[in-house]
């Protein structure tokens, strides 16, 4: 990933030049067709324009993590009336800053990833670098349509589907019939990557952060999944786990450590550094931490954690303190052992997985951005890992009838629980809930594609204080409120050929 970061400067004309109301023109600042993608130093360029989106604060910092706030795990943290509405889903959002770019970003990395695969094959540069260039703009491509089909698309209207080879510029492309047309994109796309990328251990560090083989094995997984199609989603899952490149952290914790950002556990994160003078990744360890960070650094104090997510929690389970700070916890903080309390906070609790950065004698410049108002830290916050694609493979299992013990307590074991066995649906729920909670393994949407979003969302939410309501009870449409709004910005450029969401 050092490649991507130290070309960053030079791409930044590319980088941050937006997509404009069509989705298939070039980003500008780009270089002109007459004089580019003629040379592997091109390819490469245009590699790694596809990951530089991935440092704006919203992709996988502050904007595209309130979908997930909406869960029961967490609350906006403080004062935010964006953020309160998406929570709530109040359709008075729709417009607002934070989500509205989370459709022309991802629709921006398809775009390049495009360019790579309908320009890249006629230029003449070592093979094998070439074939991994095309694997990785696959990749990317797969994951973005991915990402948006499970954010905006249903039974009633997927998310366009740009040509790869031969887009008509000027040409608004409608939405796709439905998800599932969505999901088999995905899957095409994901295939494809998977049979062209090499695996993660033949990277050297310079090409950590690029997509790599098992990578996309995983999110076949997922997405077989989430199309509830549980057979393969079963099989991809194992495709996984049978490969020999992954196993489990010995303890949980360690998951959440710079030192572990590349190890057996990685599957796919959101890379981030804190080098430069703002950094580049995501900001999301900033944007958790306490708000104005006791003093210290510019914490932005959202997404907090609820009580009852703590009191999910079976008793001796070691990913609790591992997860969430609670008062009293002793923990480290700029080199010192500090006794949380919040003076600011909700719910009076702290996610503490992204905490590690934070807990070094003078951490500004080697592990946290000397941006506060760029929060990145040297974490990389995990995206997919390998605990989660073997929870996908024990949902899978228990979904057509069979036995998810073996996954399940893989997990529990690791937790410093004892195995259980007849694992059900309400087991896995469970697991999942206490693995991943405040990670991008997206708990909102479980609940959503579970059918259990209503009901959890019709009970009130409570903080330290046992019976103070920090959030009350929310009403959730399930025909309207499973899937979010397209953003108003990108129906107004469309001329009405992209629709809304009925009843947004």
């Amino acid at each position: 990933m050092k490649k991507i970061f130290y070309s960053f400067s030079l791409l930044a004309g590319i980088a941050l030049g937006a997509c404009n109301s069509k989705l298939d023109v070039a980003p500008e600042g780009s270089p002109s067709l007459n004089n580019f993608w003629k040379t592997a130093k091109d390819a490469t360029s245009g590699v790694n324009a596809m990951y530089a989106p991935f440092d704006d604060e919203n992709f996988y910092g502050r904007g595209a993590f309130w979908f997930i706030d909406a869960c029961d795990d967490m609350v906006v943290g403080r004062g935010k009336p964006e953020a309160e509405n998406i929570k709530n889903f109040n359709s008075s959002f729709i417009g607002g800053s934070y989500t509205e770019g989370q459709w022309s970003l991802r629709y921006l990395v398809i775009k390049r990833a495009n360019d790579i695969l309908s320009k890249v094959p006629a230029i003449s540069m070592d093979e094998k670098l070439k074939q991994r260039y095309l694997g990785e703009a696959y990749f990317l491509s797969g994951l973005m349509y991915y990402q948006l089909s499970y954010l905006y698309g249903d039974a009633r209207a997927g998310v366009p589907v740009i040509s790869k080879y031969n887009p008509t510029p000027g040409v608004v492309v409608p939405r796709a019939k439905n998800v599932s047309e969505n999901y088999d994109t995905v899957i095409s796309d994901l295939k494809k990557a998977a049979s062209l990328l090499p695996d993660f251990s033949s990277y050297s560090a310079a090409d950590y952060g690029h997509a790599h083989r098992t990578a996309a094995l995983a999110y076949l997984a997922k997405t077989y999944l989430y199309k509830k199609d549980y057979v393969n989603a079963a099989a991809y899952a194992d495709s996984v786990i049978l490969s020999g490149k992954h196993s489990l952290l010995k303890n949980f914790a360690d998951v959440f450590t710079i030192a572990n950002n590349w190890t057996s556990e990685y599957i796919w994160s959101a890379y981030s550094t804190p080098a430069g003078t703002s950094g580049w990744g995501s900001i999301l360890p900033g944007v958790m931490l306490e708000n104005t960070g006791w003093g210290k650094y510019n914490g932005w104090g959202y997404y907090m954690p609820t009580r009852e997510l703590v009191e999910e929690y079976e008793p001796g389970d070691l990913r609790l303190p591992a997860t969430i700070l609670q008062p009293g916890d002793q923990f480290r903080y700029f080199g010192e052992t500090v006794s949380y309390s919040s003076t600011n906070s909700t719910s009076g609790y702290q996610f503490r997985k992204y905490m590690e950065p934070f807990g070094y004698e003078n951490p500004v410049g080697t592990y946290l951005s000397p941006n506060g108002d760029h929060p990145v830290t040297a974490l990389n916050p995990p995206l997919l890992r390998y605990a989660e694609v073997l929870l996908i493979k024990a949902e899978a299992m228990i979904m057509q009838g069979k036995s998810g013990d073996n996954e399940i307590n893989l997990v529990r074991v690791r937790a410093g629980l004892k195995p259980i066995s007849g694992a059900t649906m309400v087991n896995l729920k469970h697991e999942r809930r206490c693995e991943l909670a405040g990670e991008w393994a997206d708990r909102h949407f479980d609940l959503v594609r579970w059918g259990d979003a209503q009901a959890a969302y019709a009970k009130p939410l409570h903080g330290v204080d046992p019976v103070k309501v920090i959030w009350p009870a929310r009403k959730f449409d399930p025909a309207v409120m499973h899937v979010w709004p397209v953003p108003q910005r990108e129906i107004d450029a469309s001329g009405g050929v992209i629709t809304q969401n009925q009843g947004w």
